[in-house]
C-alpha cells in the first residue's frame, strides 16, 4: 500500500495564470501601464514578495508568495503538521514561509514596499553583496584617479562618485553606507563639486551623527567654507558674481553659503577640534560683512561654549567692538554699553599677561574711554531734559553722578556749571491751574463703591 505524502496544515491554492480581460489584452499588460504612484500604493496594499532583476511586468514585479508545501528541496518534511511543527515555516504557521525571513506581516509589506519604491526612483536595491562590490568598484576607480592627471581625473572621481552612491543605497543603517557617503563626498572634493560634496558631507553628519569621520568631514567642510570666503574676498569689489559655470561654489551667495557651513559645523560637533575655529571664522566674516549684531551672537557663544579655546582673547576684544558698533546712541538703551564694560573687565582680570603688550593694552585702554564717553553722554542728555522741563531737583542728581563717575569727559565742565546754576532753585515746576483744583477737591479719601461695610466681628459667622 503507497503512504499518503504529508501535507502542511494550511492549503493554498496554487498561483494562476493571469486572466485575459474582454477586449482581448491580459491584465499583467494593464498593470504594466499603470502610473508608478498606482504601483506603488498596490505594492503597500498587498505587500510584494520579490522583485529579482529586472521587472517585465506586474508577474515579475510582484512576484509570487513562497508556499511551503511540506517538502524542502531534499524531499525531507520541513514545515511540521498542525500547530505543533517545528519546521522552518516555525510552530503554527503552517510551513508559510514569510518574506525575507520577516515573522512580520508589516516588516515584510514594508521591506517589499521599499524595493518598489527603488525600482520606481531608479535607486539600488537593497543587497550587502552587491553594495560591497560596488564600493569595491569605487574605491579602484578613485585610487586610478588619483595617478591621473588632475584635468583627466574630474571624470574618474565623478564615476567613483556615482559608485559610492550607489553602494551606499545597497546597504541602507550599514556602517558600509557611513563610509560610501564619506567616499562619495571625497571623490566629489576632489573633482571640485564643492557644493556637491557639501551637500554629501553634511548628510553623513545628519544622519550618523556619531560617525567615526566626523574630524575628517568637519576638516573638509571647514578647507571649503574658507575657500568660498576667500573667493568672495577677491571678488568684493564685483557688483555681478554670478556664474553658473563655475562648479568649485554656490552661483550666489558664496559667503552666506560658507558661514552657514560654519555655523553647521559646529552645530553638529559641538566638543570636535574645530568646533571653536568655525566659530570664530564665521563671527570674523560677519565682521567682514558689517553685520556687528550676527558677529557678537557668534563671539558671545565662543566665550560661554569654549572657555579654553586660543581664540578666547581675541574673542573679547571682538566682542568689545562689535557691542560698541551695534550701540545706537544716547537715545537708546544703554544695555549695549553695560555689557561692554563688563567685557573690558573681564578683559583686564583674565588676560593680564597679554596686555602688557602695547597694542593691545592700548586697545582696551580707547574702549574703555569710549564706553565712558557714551555713558556720560546719555546721562547729560537725560540731565538737559529735565532741565528744560524744570525738573530742577532731578537734573541736578544727574549731573552730580557725571561729576562722580565720568569726571574726565567732555560732559564734566558743563556739568559743573549747570549744577551751580540750578542748584538754588526749585526742584519741580510749580502746578498749573491751581485755582482750578482747589474748585474740583480730591476725592482719595472717599471709599471705593464696591467696599464692604460688613461689621468685623463674629457676629456673621453665628
Amino acid at each position: 500500500m503507497t503512504r499518503p505524502q504529508q501535507t502542511s496544515a494550511i492549503t493554498r491554492p496554487q498561483a494562476k495564470a493571469w486572466p485575459q480581460d474582454r477586449g482581448g489584452k491580459s491584465a499583467k499588460a494593464f498593470l504594466a501601464t499603470l502610473s508608478p504612484s498606482v504601483v506603488l500604493a498596490i505594492a503597500a496594499c498587498i505587500g510584494c514578495q520579490t522583485i529579482g532583476g529586472t521587472p517585465t511586468g506586474p508577474r515579475d514585479l510582484f512576484g509570487q508568495p513562497e508556499i511551503d508545501d511540506g517538502q524542502n528541496s531534499d524531499g525531507q518534511n520541513s514545515g511540521g503538521t498542525g500547530s505543533g511543527g517545528t519546521g522552518s515555516g516555525g510552530p503554527g504557521s503552517g510551513g508559510v514561509v514569510q518574506a525575507g525571513g520577516d515573522t512580520s506581516t508589516w516588516g515584510a509589506v514594508k521591506k517589499e514596499t521599499n524595493r518598489v519604491v527603488n525600482f520606481v526612483t531608479g535607486r539600488e536595491q537593497e543587497d550587502r553583496n552587491r553594495a560591497k562590490d560596488l564600493y569595491q568598484q569605487g574605491d579602484a576607480e578613485f585610487r586610478r584617479a588619483g595617478e591621473m592627471p588632475k584635468a583627466q581625473a574630474e571624470d574618474v572621481f565623478d564615476n567613483a562618485a556615482d559608485l559610492f552612491k550607489r553602494a551606499g543605497e545597497a546597504a541602507p543603517g550599514s556602517a558600509l553606507e557611513q563610509d560610501a557617503l564619506l567616499m562619495q563626498g571625497e571623490s566629489l572634493f576632489f573633482a571640485d563639486r564643492l557644493p556637491a560634496a557639501v551637500d554629501v558631507y553634511q548628510r553623513l553628519q545628519k544622519e550618523y551623527p556619531r560617525n567615526k569621520h566626523n574630524d575628517r568631514v568637519a576638516a573638509r567642510l571647514f578647507s571649503i567654507s574658507r575657500y568660498w570666503i576667500d573667493i568672495e574676498k577677491v571678488n568684493d569689489e564685483k557688483w555681478f558674481t554670478l556664474d553658473v559655470f563655475d562648479k568649485t561654489r554656490p552661483r550666489l551667495d558664496a559667503d552666506g553659503h560658507a558661514v552657514r557651513v560654519l555655523d553647521q559645523i559646529r552645530y553638529d560637533d559641538p566638543t570636535g577640534r574645530l568646533a571653536d575655529d568655525a566659530t570664530m571664522a564665521a563671527a570674523a566674516e560677519h565682521i567682514r560683512q558689517g553685520k556687528f549684531e550676527e558677529a557678537d551672537e557668534f563671539l558671545t557663544d565662543l566665550r560661554e561654549s569654549f572657555p579654553d579655546s586660543e581664540h578666547l582673547f581675541l574673542a573679547h576684544l571682538l566682542g568689545i567692538r562689535c557691542k560698541m558698533e551695534v550701540y545706537a546712541g544716547p537715545h537708546y538703551s544703554a544695555l549695549l554699553l553695560d555689557e561692554a564694560e563688563k567685557l573690558v573687565k573681564q578683559t583686564r582680570q583674565r588676560f593680564p599677561d597679554r596686555l602688557r603688550e602695547k597694542e593691545y593694552a592700548d586697545m582696551v585702554a580707547r574702549a574703555s574711554s569710549e564706553i565712558a564717553y557714551h555713558k556720560a553722554e546719555k546721562l547729560f542728555e537725560r540731565a538737559q531734559y529735565r532741565d528744560k522741563q524744570k525738573y530742577y531737583g532731578a537734573a541736578s542728581g544727574y549731573y552730580q553722578k557725571i561729576l562722580d563717575d565720568y569726571a574726565d569727559t567732555p560732559f564734566a565742565e558743563t556739568a559743573r556749571k549747570r549744577l551751580e546754576s540750578v542748584s538754588g532753585l526749585p526742584a519741580v515746576p510749580a502746578k498749573r491751574l491751581s485755582w482750578l483744583q482747589n474748585l474740583f477737591p480730591d476725592r482719595r479719601d472717599n471709599k471705593a463703591p464696591l467696599e464692604t461695610t460688613f461689621p468685623r466681628d463674629d457676629t456673621m459667622l453665628r
